[in-house]
């Protein structure tokens, strides 16, 4: 009898330690993301970005509006020069905030948006790498909401909308170039996976030919004409 016990005791133990393990792997993991250079911190100081409810709302009057979901591990905010420049043609972004800076746990957060902006005609949902996926994850329960989608980094999971803009970098060693097969791709030539934001390197990417700020440029420039035609 003393035997089992004491095994038990011990296995209690074991299971213990074992947890607490699994505990402060998970919190490691979850804690070791990119956070966003200072330069896009700055452009929220801006008096038409709004933060509330965890959605950095990039406001203008108009009618036509884009979710957008961050790249993961990603914090929001490096996505605000990118998003800025779009707002700047007329276009109201909605930037999410995810938790953990995962945008798998939290795919549906565009109903919200979507329900409490009523004035919004024309919406379009998109994403970095991760993010994207989760976009068209979206888009594929609530095509009739949306009008298009929009896919940094990222290849479409289904064919629920019509009208997709892909983009992505020649030099990008994050993304499954084969994934892309049979897609109507736009590659920026000499771009990468992480250019798209404002958070430094990224482990395993590739090495950029042109500057983060011509990449940031000419995805501003595909994204404002596939939305506004």
């Amino acid at each position: 009898m003393w035997i089992f016990l004491l095994a038990r005791k011990y296995a209690l133990r074991i299971l213990l330690i074992f947890t607490l393990l699994i505990g402060i792997a998970s919190f490691a993991y979850l804690n070791d993301y990119s956070k966003a250079d200072p330069e896009a911190l700055a452009v929220l100081s801006d008096e038409m970005i709004v933060y509330e409810d965890k959605v950095y709302d990039f406001w203008t009057s108009a009618d036509t509006a884009l979710i957008f979901y961050p790249g993961g591990k990603v914090e929001a905010e490096a996505y605000a020069i990118l998003l800025k420049g779009i707002q700047e043609a007329g276009i109201r972004v909605f930037l999410v905030e995810m938790p953990f800076n995962l945008a798998v746990l939290d795919a549906n957060a565009a109903n919200e948006i979507i329900a409490n902006n009523p004035m919004i005609k024309h919406w379009y949902i998109g994403g970095h790498s991760l993010g994207g996926a989760m976009a068209s994850q979206f888009a594929e329960k609530h095509a009739d909401q949306l009008d298009g989608l929009i896919l940094l980094a990222a290849y479409p999971l289904n064919d629920a909308l019509d009208k997709v803009l892909i983009l992505a970098g020649s030099e990008d060693e994050v993304l499954d170039k084969s994934k892309l097969d049979g897609f109507d791709v736009n590659w920026i030539e000499g771009g990468n996976h992480a250019n798209f934001a404002h958070y430094g390197e990224q482990k395993g990417d590739g090495q950029a030919l042109i500057d983060k700020d011509e990449q940031i440029k000419m995805t501003q420039m595909w994204i404002i004409e596939f939305m506004h035609f």
